[in-house]
């Protein structure tokens, strides 16, 4: 078994999920007591997100690539960053490590391509839905269309996201306006499947909430990460 190496923090909430699903899978395929093996670097999420919404994401690359280093240097064989919007700094990450990251993106593309989705829509925060770094990467490798909120419906995933979901809330009426979101990108766009593009989203969203296909980020790269781990 391959040693999983995470950036996590972003925000613990998730990464606590990550951790969780990581080893409930390990063990769901090796049976008896098996877990993963993992080293997990977790961040202080109040400074990533200060520089995101400052556009200051050569810092973020800074103080992750040091993370992803340390990780490598406690013998991790592989990467994952347990966050889909700093994969935005992915590359600037991968120039300083010398072992492979598994791409969230990746691990989305490949599940909707199974499926033979062909038009998907994106909710994630608002710079996940508006910037190139993921949409394009599912576009151009997978061939599939990405369709995205309208701008006040972005602000209303954004905020639910940094202001409810990263600090562990649920509310009811946050989870009502993501279902009226989705179903408006089912209806008006023909999407066909929804990106919960965000790895807090699935603490709100689940199968069954909306008729369409659910693609929860967070669980396909842990399958992903396992997937590398154990071939």
């Amino acid at each position: 078994m391959k040693k999983i190496g995470m950036l996590g923090g972003m925000s613990w909430e998730s990464t606590s999920t990550y951790y969780k699903l990581l080893n409930e899978e390990v063990k769901n395929r090796l049976g008896g007591l098996h877990s993963a093996k993992i080293i997990l670097s977790s961040v202080d999420f109040e400074e990533i997100e200060k520089f995101q919404h400052s556009a200051l994401w050569d810092e973020t690359a800074e103080i992750l690539s040091n993370e992803a280093k340390a990780v490598e240097l406690a013998n991790a064989d592989f990467l994952i960053i347990c966050t889909n919007t700093m994969h935005k700094v992915a590359p600037q990450i991968e120039k300083n490590i010398n072992i492979p990251i598994v791409h969230i993106a990746d691990a989305t593309g490949e599940a909707l391509v199974k499926d033979s989705i062909k038009k998907v829509a994106l909710l994630g925060t608002k710079f996940t839905m508006t910037e190139a770094f993921y949409k394009d990467r599912i576009k151009q490798k997978f061939g599939i269309e990405v369709v995205i909120p309208n701008e006040k419906e972005q602000d209303i995933i954004h905020d639910v996201i940094y202001k409810e979901l990263c600090l562990g809330k649920c509310n009811k009426k946050s989870r009502d306006e993501y279902i009226k979101i989705i179903k408006r990108l089912e209806k008006e766009h023909e999407a066909e499947g929804v990106i919960l593009g965000c790895t807090e989203i699935s603490m709100l969203i689940k199968q069954g909430y909306v008729e369409i296909p659910i693609y929860d980020t967070t669980k396909l790269h842990v399958l992903s990460a396992v997937d590398f781990a154990l071939k």
